[in-house]
This record gives structure tokens, C-alpha cells and sequence, in this order.
């Protein structure tokens, strides 16, 4: 039977086996630097990353990850939890969530992290309890998502809106702006009986609310609001046909995303009613699906893969123990056909 040994790595080693510290030893560096540029960590050069590899590989030495995360207690990975439930009028491959996880998956590969992607139901497991931290897409209705997620006691970063009490770093888009911008251009149309669609429970769906009335009540123009809990194309239909139904006077929708304005022009147009001649339909996000929408839809553009790069910035930054600040990006209305 083989005889074994306790090494510097925490880990059994068959007597005779090299360590990382026998490793250290033979290339000159430090056993930190071993683990480095095992790991192909960027802060070792390219000179040393191959010695200690050429070295590693001649006495066949495999470094010891799993042993390597529970010395240091990290696990190289951030836990991203998409705050949302996939349908098939809803997918996961919309722009939202995709975008948000292209700009997070490309920051993290750079910096040598796995993302570790699940959504509501899969958030307690625990794989997700043990990564270095967690970025949570979307705040849920007043805040729920984010209230339970704190239950996880680990540093989190949350794409949404940020309330005036609240600690969480937040990394967002300028929603107040963009219900701003949506206002001003139904007034320079001569618009003067809006329709605000959408759930205003949402943090960030309420900040586009709160700028959209306001620079409205400038003008003395206050919007109906139909708060419609689906965010899908659907929903939009059976909100403005039930509007149409209902004989409600109004000339202009705000959607408080593309999927609901899509399905507000669907209605309209199914109604006899012209876009934007009788009805002026503006959406959020600027999708492509709405660029490509016939006629070709207005909408709020917001810069999610930008986004997605922040968050996970700032989650890793979290988990060093660094100072870390909400940031709100810009968001600027796109004008098209409708």
C-alpha cells in the first residue's frame, strides 16, 4: 500500500509526490506564484507562467483547485440569479436577460471567474451559497427578489433601480430620464392623453412612471395608468383592446417595454386605429425585435451589455473588500415610426 503524506497544499499526497512548496522550490518563486500561474492568473508574467509550467508538467504535478478555493475560501465563481420566469411569449434568449449576461460572462472570463447561472427556484442551492458573490437581475415586485437573496449573506450586486433607503449596490439605467424623454416627445406632438402601461410594483417600471408623470404635470397632463402585471405582447393587446372596448379617449401609449408596445400597435392597428397618426406607441429597451417590428417601434434605449460588465465589476470588487458605489447609466429615446 502507498504511503502518504501531509503537503502545503492541504491536500494527501502519495509519498515521493511534489508539492506545490517542492514546485516553489524548483522554479525560484513563491508558492502563491505557483498557484497563479497554474490558475492562469494574469498577474503572473509570461516567462514565469511557462518556467512553473514546463516544471509542473516534467514531475507531473496538477494543481489541487479544490483545495487551493478552501484555503483561500473562494470559489472563483459569481452566482448570477435571473430574477424573471421564462415563458415561451418571455424567453431567457430575450435581450433581456442576454445582453446583461454577455457584458457579466465577458468581464468575469477576463478576470479567470465562472458564472454560475440559475434562476429563482435553483437560488438557494448550495453551489450558489458557495460562490464568491451574486449579481441579481431584477429587484422583483417591492423588492422581494432582493430580500430574499439577502438571506444568502453574500456580497450582491442587483440590476435594477436604486431606492432612497436602500444599502444594495445597484447598477441601472437612468429610468426616470427615460420616462422623462417619452413625456417630452408626446408633448412636442401635441399629445395630450397618454396611457402608461405597466407594473409600477417594479422599482425600476416606477422610476419611469415617476419622470414620465412628472415633466406631464408640467404641462398640466396627467396619464392613465393601466397596471398590467405581464410584460408580454399579449398583455399590451388585451390592455389597449380592452381601452378600446371600453370607448377610453387617449392618443398616445408608453409601454414599459417593447414586448407590451408591440402588442398595444397590434391592438390599435387591428381596431382600424393608425400608428402614429391616431395613436403615437412608445416602448422601452430599443430591442431589435422592435427596431424590426412593422412599423419600426420609438423606444427608450438602455445599455445592458455595458450594464453587464459593471455588475460584475463591482461584484468582484464587493469580494476584495473594496469601496463599492451604485452608478446609473444613461438611457436616451431612439425615434422610429411609431
Amino acid at each position: 500500500m502507498a504511503k502518504f503524506r501531509r503537503n502545503t497544499n492541504h491536500a494527501a499526497t502519495p509519498e515521493g509526490a511534489l508539492t506545490m512548496a517542492d514546485l516553489a522550490r524548483l522554479a525560484g518563486v513563491s508558492k502563491i506564484t505557483v498557484s497563479r500561474a497554474l490558475s492562469e492568473n494574469g498577474i503572473v508574467s509570461a516567462q514565469t507562467r511557462d518556467k512553473v509550467r514546463a516544471l509542473a508538467a516534467e514531475h507531473g504535478y496538477k494543481l489541487n483547485v479544490s483545495a487551493r478555493n478552501l484555503r483561500l475560501r473562494q470559489s472563483h465563481t459569481i452566482a448570477v440569479i435571473v430574477e424573471m420566469k421564462p415563458s415561451a411569449n418571455r424567453p431567457m434568449s430575450d435581450p433581456y436577460p442576454l445582453e446583461l449576461l454577455g457584458g457579466i460572462a465577458q468581464e468575469l472570463a477576463t478576470a479567470n471567474y465562472s458564472v454560475l447561472l440559475t434562476t429563482r427556484p435553483g437560488a438557494l442551492a448550495p453551489a450558489v451559497q458557495a460562490a464568491d458573490a451574486v449579481i441579481l437581475l431584477g429587484q422583483g415586485a417591492r423588492q422581494q427578489a432582493v430580500h430574499l437573496f439577502d438571506r444568502l449573506r453574500l456580497p450582491m450586486v442587483v440590476w435594477g433601480a436604486q431606492a432612497p433607503d436602500d444599502a444594495h449596490v445597484v447598477v441601472g439605467s437612468d429610468n426616470r430620464q427615460g420616462g422623462a424623454s417619452v413625456a417630452e416627445r408626446f408633448v412636442s406632438l401635441g399629445r395630450h392623453h397618454p396611457v402608461f402601461l405597466g407594473d409600477t410594483d417594479h422599482a425600476e417600471m416606477a422610476e419611469r412612471h415617476a419622470g414620465f408623470a412628472k415633466h406631464l404635470k408640467t404641462h398640466g397632463i396627467t396619464p392613465i395608468v393601466i397596471d398590467h402585471k405581464a410584460f408580454t405582447a399579449e398583455s399590451g393587446f388585451e390592455a389597449i383592446h380592452a381601452l378600446l372596448r371600453k370607448k377610453t379617449r387617449f392618443d398616445a401609449v408608453f409601454a414599459i417595454n417593447d414586448l407590451l408596445a408591440m402588442g398595444a400597435v397590434r391592438a390599435l392597428i387591428e381596431a382600424g386605429q393608425r400608428v402614429p397618426e391616431d395613436v403615437t406607441v412608445i416602448g422601452y429597451d430599443d430591442t431589435p425585435l422592435g427596431a424590426a417590428f412593422i412599423p419600426p417601434l420609438t423606444s427608450v434605449h438602455q445599455n445592458w451589455h455595458e450594464g453587464g460588465v459593471l455588475l460584475a465589476r463591482k461584484a468582484l470588487a464587493l469580494f476584495r473588500g473594496e469601496n463599492v458605489a451604485s452608478e446609473t447609466l444613461p438611457s436616451r429615446l431612439v425615434v422610429r415610426a411609431t
